[in-house]
């Protein structure tokens, strides 16, 4: 290890040649502020990964894991703690460079929002047409007026959102003013560039034609940073397309809505993205299986379930005949009281932290005199 470090050119603050005598010990060891931890899990690995998960909880440092072998369950086990690199003889240095340099993103790389400002939603789509702009559209106005949050979309499913499309608005600006203005964007900027409507939902709008400058990852954690700041919840429609590849701006979600339907190529499309982006300890994931018809969906929920590795949190029925309404007047099922509405009103309900709904009791009754 010492070599490897020595080859990457990383400044090595301090080499402690045993743990912290007890967890006790752990915050004066973290008062350095150091970019990246690494832990021998040789000595003493259940103390070991103790130390992995005190030292995560903290969010002030990268915490790594190094062992002579690569042993699965432990793997396993020390991403759950909280360790976001796992290293093992023969060490790579260009790997372990690389870990480095993460490392040292994720410090540059706002903390303070998640802590301070509102929470942060986004949808995903497992491949196109899964309906993730509608879900999250949609979701977005219940939280406004199922949940009476203060509330922001931002349309990332860069270059052609529809987001304000679906929703019925023209808008002025749009997610591309904002990361191509990232070296300036404050709270002041940030608003005007938002679009009302009518429900009271700030929608942040996918530009109407390709933008000249990519969206980096630093301009869109700024981006996402600012808008936590000023509004209770941040939903995101990511799409399809969204690149996460060394997305710092991960560890500011506070949930991801993996929207996918009932296919081989969302099945496939949606392990893969788990497998990269979503092992245990990283940001919490719900499943969303879209237009869901349990007759005739040709694959089982069990199968889904075991090729995803995660259960299925929410189900929201096929209803052609509501979404082409929806789709045609540009209105919201945030009050609507179809069962694809009542799905989405309490995914926002659970996400504000409020108790389900009561359902409609059916029938009627008769009382005698």
């Amino acid at each position: 290890m010492a070599s490897a470090l020595a080859v990457s050119h990383a400044a090595v603050v301090r080499e402690y040649s045993s743990y912290p005598p007890t967890i006790k010990d752990v915050p004066r060891f973290m008062e350095q502020q150091f970019d990246a931890i690494i832990i021998d899990l040789e000595s003493d690995p259940e103390y070991a990964l103790q130390l992995v998960e005190a030292m995560a909880g903290m969010n002030t440092a990268t915490v790594m894991v190094y062992s002579t072998r690569i042993d699965p369950n432990m793997m396993v086990r020390s991403m759950r703690a909280g360790a976001r690199e796992f290293l093992a003889d023969p060490i790579d240095a260009g790997a372990l460079s690389d870990a480095l340099s993460r490392a040292g993103a994720r410090r540059r790389t706002p903390r303070t929002a998640k802590k301070t400002g509102g929470k942060l939603l986004v949808f995903l789509g497992g491949k196109g047409g899964s309906g993730v702009t509608t879900v999250a559209c949609n979701f977005a106005v219940a939280l406004v007026q199922e949940c009476s949050q203060t509330t922001a979309l931002i349309d990332l499913d860069l270059p052609l959102g529809d987001a304000a499309l679906s929703l019925g608005l023209t808008n002025q600006f749009s997610t591309a003013d904002a990361i191509q203005n990232a070296d300036r964007l404050d709270a002041n900027f940030f608003t005007k560039l938002l679009t009302k409507h009518p429900s009271g939902l700030q929608v942040l709008a996918a530009p109407g034609r390709f933008p000249q400058i990519p969206a980096s990852n630093d301009a869109i954690g700024k981006l996402l940073a600012v808008a936590q700041q000023e509004f209770g919840f941040v939903v995101v429609d990511a799409g399809s397309r969204c690149d996460l590849t060394d997305a710092t701006w991960l560890e500011q979600v506070d949930t991801f809505y993996l929207v996918m339907q009932a296919g081989i190529p969302e099945l496939r499309n949606s392990h893969r993205l788990i497998s990269e982006f979503f092992k245990s300890g990283g940001p919490k994931l719900e499943i969303v299986l879209n237009r869901y018809v349990k007759q005739s969906m040709g694959v089982d929920e069990e199968h889904i379930e075991k090729a995803l590795t995660r259960p299925i949190q929410w189900k929201i029925p096929s209803d052609y005949f509501t979404i082409r309404r929806l789709q045609n007047e540009a209105t919201s099922l945030a009050t609507d009281d179809s069962s694809i509405g009542r799905v989405i009103q309490q995914m926002a309900r659970e996400a504000a932290g409020m108790p389900p709904k009561p359902e409609k009791r059916k029938g009627f009754s008769l009382f005698g005199g």
